[in-house]
C-alpha cells in the first residue's frame, strides 16, 4: 500500500493542535492531537512512498513506527486515505489510459471522498466502463443525462428515441444545433461518442455482443421528450422491466415543472402501476383526464424551459450514477420535483400498491429495496 491523504479533502489547523480535513459539513472530519513532527509527516503521504520508507523518514522527525502505524490506522478508519495503487485488472486497465484518467480526475476525486475505503473510487470508477445503461429519450432532458453518464465514465450508453432532430431539441448539454434534421437516435449515438473519454472499453461482454449475445441493462434511465409520460408514466411498457428485474429511473420537464423518479427496484421499490393506482384513488376523476391528456393531439412544443432541463438532466444523472456505483439515492421508491419559478425541490415517498402486480407491497421498503439492490450488485 503507498499512502495517500485524500488530496480533495482540504486540510486546516484548528486550535489544541487538531486538525480538520474537508470544508463541508458531509465530508469534514477532524483528527487530534497532532502536534508539528506528526503534521510534517502527513505531507509525507503523498502515494509516492510505501510503508517501510514512511516509517524511515518518520524516524527523522522523531517518529517511532508504532507512532505511524497508529497514526495511518486512524486516519484509515476516519475514511482520509486512499491507495492510488488499488489492484484489480479493472483499475490497471483504466490506470494505463492516462488520456483518460486525466479526463476522469475530478471524478475519482469526488468518489474518493463519497466512498472512504482505500482505492474505492478508483475501483467504482473502472467498474463503470462495464456497465450497460439506457436511456429512453433523445429530447433535452434525456440526451443531456446520456452525455454526462457517458462523460463519467459509463462504458455503453444507447439512446433509444424516434423521428428527427428538431430545434427545440438542441442544448449546450445536448444534442448539437449541426444535429437539426438528422435521425434522433443517430445524432444521440455521435453525442455519446463525442462525451465519452476514449472508446469503451473491449470486456467479455463486448466480446459477447459481438457474438450475437446482449449484455444485461444495469440501469433504464425513461426520459422521454413528452413530459406527461414521466409524470404520470404507463405502467405497460415498465412490465417487461419489472419481469426481468431492470431497474429503471423517470426523469423529465412537464409543464414548467422538474420531475427525477421514482427510481424503481423491481419487487423492492414502488413502481409506475404502484403510482398510477395511488392517484385513482386520490382522485376519482383521474383516469378520466389521463385518457384525454394521452389521446389528445400535441401540435404545441413541450413547456421544458433550457435551464430547468438542465438541472433535472444533472440530478438524475447524479442519481444514476450513484445507484451504478452502488447506493440507493433519495429518488429510490420516491420522486422530486420543482416548478418554475421558485424551484423548491421536494421529495415525496411512493408507497408500493397492495394490489399492483410488481410485488412490492407487503414488506418493509427498505429492507426490500437493500436486498433487491445487494442482488442486483451481486
Amino acid at each position: 500500500m503507498y499512502p495517500m491523504l485524500k488530496p480533495a479533502l482540504r486540510r486546516a489547523w484548528c486550535a489544541q493542535g487538531t486538525v480538520q480535513f474537508g470544508v463541508t459539513a458531509a465530508h469534514a472530519v477532524k483528527l487530534g492531537p497532532m502536534d508539528i513532527a506528526t503534521g510534517c509527516f502527513l505531507e509525507l503521504l503523498d502515494g509516492t512512498r510505501g510503508l517501510p520508507l514512511l516509517c524511515e523518514e518518520a524516524r527523522a522527525l522523531d517518529l517511532s513506527d508504532h507512532q505511524v502505524d497508529t497514526l495511518i490506522r486512524r486516519l484509515l478508519d476516519a475514511g482520509l486515505i486512499d491507495d492510488v495503487r488499488a489492484a484489480g485488472p479493472e483499475t490497471d486497465a483504466l490506470r494505463n489510459r492516462p488520456d483518460a484518467m486525466e479526463r476522469y480526475r475530478p471524478d475519482l476525486a469526488s468518489l474518493s471522498v463519497v466512498h472512504p475505503e482505500p482505492g474505492g473510487g478508483m475501483r467504482r470508477l473502472a467498474a463503470r466502463r462495464a456497465m450497460r445503461v439506457q436511456v429512453r429519450g433523445a429530447g433535452r432532458v434525456g440526451a443531456t443525462i446520456a452525455a454526462v453518464l457517458s462523460g463519467s465514465g459509463v462504458g455503453r450508453v444507447e439512446v433509444l428515441d424516434g423521428g428527427c432532430t428538431e430545434p427545440w431539441d438542441v442544448s449546450p448539454g445536448g444534442l448539437p444545433a449541426a444535429a437539426v434534421g438528422e435521425r434522433r437516435a443517430t445524432a444521440a449515438r455521435q453525442l455519446v461518442r463525442r462525451s465519452a473519454a476514449g472508446p469503451a472499453p473491449r470486456t467479455a461482454e463486448t466480446a459477447e455482443v459481438s457474438a450475437g449475445c446482449e449484455p444485461g441493462l444495469s440501469l433504464i434511465v425513461v426520459a422521454p421528450r413528452d413530459g406527461l409520460a414521466v409524470y404520470v408514466p404507463d405502467p405497460r411498457p415498465a412490465e417487461p422491466w419489472i419481469a426481468s428485474g431492470t431497474p429503471h429511473l423517470y426523469a423529465g420537464v412537464m409543464e414548467a415543472t422538474g420531475v427525477v423518479g421514482p427510481l424503481v427496484l423491481p419487487g423492492g421499490t414502488a413502481c409506475a402501476g404502484c403510482l398510477a393506482l395511488k392517484r385513482v384513488e386520490r382522485d376519482k376523476d383521474w383516469s378520466r383526464m389521463l385518457s384525454q391528456w394521452r389521446s389528445g393531439r400535441r401540435a404545441a412544443v413541450q413547456a421544458c424551459d433550457l435551464a430547468l432541463a438542465t438541472a433535472v438532466a444533472g440530478l438524475a444523472a447524479a442519481h444514476a450514477l450513484s445507484f451504478l456505483d452502488g447506493e440507493l439515492p433519495t429518488s429510490t421508491g420516491a420522486r422530486w420535483e420543482a416548478a418554475l419559478p421558485l424551484l423548491d425541490w421536494r421529495s415525496e415517498r411512493i408507497g408500493a400498491h397492495p394490489d399492483c402486480y410488481c410485488g412490492a407491497a407487503g414488506h418493509t421498503e427498505g429492507e426490500r429495496a437493500s436486498a433487491v439492490h445487494d442482488t442486483m450488485a451481486g
